[in-house]
């Protein structure tokens, strides 16, 4: 499994060995943070990746995991704590 990528809000993660390859979420991505990978896996697909540059950008919108056939995108999703005089 990938190290997530993250430094933003959100952030997502792409299991390398479910990842077949389609890039439907390459597609559905609406700040373009994922891209095909210059690597392949162990079955010889090449996989979807996180732009390291772009990570941060995470929305956590959900589309990528959403559209992924294989299931092999999870989405994290920092929660906000709110402190005792905010709430």
């Amino acid at each position: 499994m990938e190290a997530p990528q993250h430094s933003g809000s959100s952030y997502i993660v792409i299991d390398a060995e479910r990842c077949k390859g389609c890039h439907l979420c390459v597609s559905v991505c609406p700040k373009g943070i994922i891209a095909p990978a210059s690597y392949t896996n162990q079955k010889g697909y090449i996989l979807a990746e996180v732009i390291a540059a772009k990570a941060q950008e995470c929305t956590g919108c959900t589309a990528c995991a959403l559209i992924c056939p294989d299931a092999a995108i999870s989405v994290y999703r920092h929660s906000r704590v709110l402190s005792p005089a905010a709430r």
